[in-house]
């Protein structure tokens, strides 16, 4: 797997190596999806679309007035974090470890980055490391933490906080494994937002290939979730469903887009992916077969948002919009996390909303930014 090839799913490359070495790695092709056939006239979904549209324009809005907590903690003095990354080549770590730098500057604590380059094993060494350090807390960066379950206890056992970003399915507090909180947006909503991007998108009306990895859980949830919410309107057709491991999209979706453009043609109108990167490898297949970067199947990825995923929207070059995660605003929820577990208050509880990107509304920006949050912190922690 090449290094830019890592820059998938926050963490759920290195979930999927997690899943190889625990319990294989599922390297199927399509996953379920009955053949596509005319049926029935297609009857639309009047109900369904108003609402979908709805929501679509509330995703779709700049986010500009911070909904985020107000009250918390002043901030304490002169602590020192570790951020261990699943890898630096990956833009969601690297940018929530940007906005963990930017917040604790503001707060006057010290960050060190240690990068677990993208294995099980550079992982196991990174956190071992960043134990050894004797830090205030750890980050753990976009990795699952059964990767580390030996150093979560270790850490666990010291009454050392632990702040994950990706690192499991749910945001907030975990129990198992055992984290102060967890910062991500809400899998359903995401899920549920892309779908409904296609069903207003196509005025209930598309022919939909999704493209997920049923070899890692949450993606596989994630996809289901997406499934699921299109079924709520009787004109989309579920034209099938791709299984390409995060590890083999550069080889393997040219292939199967392909296969996908010969098998269905015209009625291929949308698609979604459980992440931005299965775009970047279709896109030379749809070029291939003389689609136009702007035209059909219009794509939104269902995660992530790394700035080759807002390029590709911006150039309007096969992908269509993302469902992106605010990786600064995380970074700095990720210190507001341990200033308020230093200060034996609970965590604050606080997902971000979803948010639609498209060129109409990210004005030329490689990554999404709500405005407000920075102010918001600062008030908070009297900075």
């Amino acid at each position: 797997m090449h290094a830019h090839r890592k820059t998938a799913l926050g963490g759920a490359v290195v979930v999927a190596l997690a899943a190889t070495v625990l319990a294989g790695c599922e390297r199927g092709a399509s996953t379920g999806a009955a053949p596509w056939s005319p049926g029935p006239a297609k009857t639309g979904c009047p109900a369904v679309l108003a609402r979908a549209r709805a929501a679509v324009v509330r995703a779709e809005q700049p986010h500009t007035v911070w909904d985020g907590p107000t009250s918390g903690p002043r901030a304490v003095f002169g602590k020192r974090l570790v951020y261990v990354a699943q890898t630096m080549t990956n833009p969601g770590v690297a940018g929530a470890a940007q906005g963990v730098r930017q917040a604790a500057k503001t707060l006057g604590w010290s960050v060190r980055v240690i990068d677990g380059q993208g294995t099980p094993a550079g992982i196991q060494a990174a956190f071992s490391q960043a134990i050894a350090l004797r830090p205030a807390g750890i980050v753990i960066g976009g990795f699952d933490p059964r990767l580390t379950s030996r150093q979560v206890a270790t850490a666990n056992a010291a009454h050392l906080p632990l702040v994950g970003w990706h690192a499991v399915d749910a945001p907030g507090p975990s129990k198992d494994p055992d984290l102060f909180s967890n910062i991500t947006t809400n899998v359903q909503d995401v899920a549920k937002i892309s779908a409904d991007w296609i069903i207003t998108r196509s005025r209930g009306h598309a022919g939909v290939v999704v493209f997920t990895d049923a070899s890692i859980p949450f993606a596989r949830n994630k996809s289901e979730l997406i499934k699921k919410q299109l079924a709520t309107c009787s004109g989309v057709q579920l034209l099938e469903e791709e299984n390409i491991p995060l590890p083999d999209t550069s080889s393997r979706t040219p292939q199967e887009v392909s296969a996908l453009l010969s098998r269905f043609g015209d009625r291929w109108t949308h698609s979604v992916a459980i992440n931005d990167v299965y775009f970047a490898d279709a896109a030379p297949a749809l070029r291939a077969a003389g689609r136009k970067g702007g035209g059909a199947p219009f794509n939104i990825g269902a995660g992530d948002g790394d700035p080759s995923a807002f390029q590709r929207i911006n150039s309007r070059q096969f992908q269509a919009a993302t469902v992106p995660e605010p990786f600064s605003q995380q970074g700095w929820q990720i210190l507001d996390e341990f200033n308020r577990a230093f200060s034996g208050r609970p965590a604050s509880g606080y997902v971000a909303p979803v948010h639609i990107a498209t060129a109409g509304n990210s004005r030329g920006a490689t990554t999404w930014d709500p405005s407000g949050y920075r102010a918001a912190y600062r008030k908070i922690w009297g900075r």
